[in-house]
């Protein structure tokens, strides 16, 4: 199939954000190619831009997920982009924030019009257990406040050629939807809205007042997995997450084990 691909409009993604997103949207920028959206905004913590900056662009040149793997985003052939967001709190008070950012992108994706998308703890984005899209939060520290940048990433319509360097099962809306055309600019709009909404959110009641949705896009929980940890391995029955977003874990001798996020790698188990 073919899919003509739009490319990014500054004035069509503003013309399609709610108010709320408008009010608390900082500012806005499109850039052609940029290393990682995230480096991008992480250089201008320092430089007093406003909570609610938002970057987007058409390529990443060095885009990347956790654990410091590579994040493949040919030329208008995915969606990339960064949130900066000063919170008015304390670091510990922001854990859960990258399951937050997940439902974000969850509902988002769900009014764009994929249905069984769902997320898989602490951070991919899934459709039918194939990986549609991924999240990576950076910090940069402040004497008053904590700055966070939420980088989102997801396949829209990978060339074939390319995809060959994606070493799980993967899936992009081209597939999902079926459709000739995808409107990228709407499903930034869609985007921009959902994070901000959600941060906004987050900001006055934590991840708490949001495990509930989390619940609803889990596709680990009550499934035996494997986690990775720097200095151990931990196996069991995924019991969904606490009111800090850390993963609940039935082990093999019957105790819960509560596993934050961080360098933790979770592989599901036949």
């Amino acid at each position: 199939m073919s899919v003509a691909l739009e490319l990014l409009d500054k004035d069509c993604i503003l013309a399609g954000l709610t108010e709320t997103a408008r009010a608390w949207l900082g500012r806005l920028e499109v850039h052609p190619v940029l290393d990682s959206t995230n480096d991008y905004l992480l250089a201008r913590v320092g430089e007093d831009w406003p909570s609610g900056a938002v970057c987007l662009t058409e390529q990443q040149r060095a885009g990347r997920g956790r654990l410091g793997r590579a994040w493949l985003s040919p030329f208008a052939a995915s969606l990339a982009g960064s949130l900066l967001w000063r919170f008015h709190l304390p670091a510990a008070a922001l854990s859960g924030l990258s399951l937050a950012t997940g439902i974000a992108v969850a509902r988002a994706l769900r009014s764009f019009g994929v249905t069984e998308v769902g997320l898989k703890w602490p951070n991919d984005v899934w459709w039918r257990e194939r990986k549609l899209g991924g999240i990576l939060l950076e910090s940069g520290g402040g004497p008053n406040v904590f700055a966070v940048v939420a980088g989102v990433g997801f396949n829209v319509a990978l060339p074939s050629q390319a995809a060959t360097a994606i070493d799980q099962p993967w899936v992009d809306l081209r597939e999902i939807l079926g459709v000739e055309q995808i409107s990228r600019n709407r499903l930034a709009a869609l985007l921009i809205g959902e994070l901000i909404e959600t941060f906004v959110r987050f900001q006055q009641g934590g991840f708490a007042d949001l495990a509930a949705e989390w619940a609803d896009f889990d596709r680990v929980a009550g499934r035996r997995v494997r986690l990775t940890l720097p200095n151990t391995t931990l196996t069991g029955i995924a019991r969904g997450v606490d009111a800090t977003g850390a993963l609940v874990l039935e082990t093999d001798d019957g105790r819960l084990e509560s596993c934050i996020g961080g360098e933790i790698s979770l592989r599901l188990e036949s």
